[in-house]
């Protein structure tokens, strides 16, 4: 049995959270991941920029829209302006909207590191503490986390300075992804950066993220680095009971790994398709959004080219469901496809404001226009 993760006054048990993705993480997906895990662990938000949150984005109050079953509530903020991140954090806890905040410096998106946001920004120390202490000020109760990478690039690493801020300034716990900006999803993740850090702030939880494709690559992360949780991203793209086996697994239940066969994973694309159509308060434009979803899906079952193509066109929930009915639904679980899913490319030059590197302490030049709705990290 694995220790409890304690957010502030919240125990996540087994410590495993699943990381905001942008597009994926909404409440459809949420739903399905809790339910596979029976409840148990810690489901956080697409990640919300302060500035829309503050002036009331329509689309973006309806990110933050959380299912009564949903507890804690967890909502990721990303943001580059400290006095933005505090009104937004403000409202947050004024409002009851979110049991706990986290706070985005992981994305690698071009557009973001641009303006200096994202995970260019904990190069900038004391713009990161300014930011940090006005969350956690703002925050009252409410704990505050947040998720970083190692660094831009190998020549410009600041995970452990990062963490040490961190800590000075009462964030609850942070979350490691082990690649730089430079590697985006590329590369192998270094676990031994997540050692480190861990070693290097043993006041807070450090949780780990990267390369976690099954079950025991969550158990070996945390045997390995000693860190006190995993965040799972892309591992659950198309596999949302990946959670169910993250629950065994951490329970010492190692036998009960779900190998569900193509039947079952029909059921859930269709449940899935479902949920998106009501949450949006269109089928249609629900089974579109889902669209996105099939190839992680299917990946490893035998479906044809031409059908893999006719599901990713689909427009409703008939058209759905009549199509994965021409399948061999009796296909067990494929082998191979508990390996990588999602975005594998690497190695890009990080785009950056000019004179971004010259001095890490300086923080001009980050404007409110570098808070784009984007993606995770």
């Amino acid at each position: 049995m694995s220790t409890p993760l304690e957010i502030g006054p919240h125990t996540v048990q087994p410590p495993v959270v699943l990381a905001p993705m942008a597009g994926i993480t909404n409440a459809p997906f949420r739903t399905l991941c809790r339910e596979f895990s029976g409840g148990k662990g810690l489901f956080v938000s697409e990640m919300i920029t302060t500035r829309a949150l503050v002036e009331r984005n329509e689309k973006t109050m309806q990110l933050i829209h959380f299912d009564e079953s949903e507890r804690p509530r967890s909502i990721q903020l990303y943001g580059v302006d400290p006095a933005t991140v505090g009104k937004a954090v403000r409202m947050i806890a004024e409002e009851d909207l979110a049991d706990h905040i986290d706070l985005n410096f992981g994305c690698p998106v071009p557009k973001v590191t641009r303006k200096g946001g994202g995970s260019a920004l904990p190069y900038k120390r004391n713009l990161l503490r300014a930011i940090l202490r006005e969350a956690v000020s703002g925050a009252g109760d409410l704990p505050v986390t947040m998720k970083m990478r190692k660094g831009i690039d190998d020549d410009h690493i600041t995970f452990l300075d990062a963490g040490r801020i961190a800590v000075e300034e009462g964030v609850t716990a942070i979350a490691l992804h082990g690649r730089t900006a430079a590697q985006h999803y590329g590369g192998t993740a270094d676990w031994d950066a997540i050692a480190r850090l861990k070693e290097h702030v043993p006041e807070i939880p450090v949780l780990g993220n990267g390369d976690i494709w099954s079950a025991e690559d969550a158990l070996r992360m945390v045997r390995e680095t000693g860190c006190d949780g995993v965040v799972v991203g892309r591992g659950c793209l198309g596999r949302p009971w990946l959670f169910s086996d993250l629950v065994a697994a951490f329970e010492g239940r190692t036998e009960d790994i779900a190998r569900p066969a193509l039947r079952e994973v029909a059921d859930v694309m269709v449940r899935h398709a479902t949920l998106l159509g009501e949450w949006i308060g269109d089928e249609a434009r629900g089974v579109i959004d889902f669209r996105k979803h099939v190839a992680w899906y299917l990946k490893g079952f035998a479906v044809g080219s031409e059908m893999r193509k006719r599901l990713a066109i689909t427009s409703s929930l008939e058209e759905l469901r009549s199509g994965l009915d021409e399948l061999d639904l009796d296909q067990p679980w494929p082998t191979g496809a508990d390996g990588p899913r999602g975005r594998t490319s690497g190695n890009n030059r990080v785009v950056l404001p000019d004179g971004w590197l010259k001095d890490p302490y300086d923080c001009a030049g980050v404007g409110e226009d570098a808070e784009l709705d984007t993606s995770g990290g």
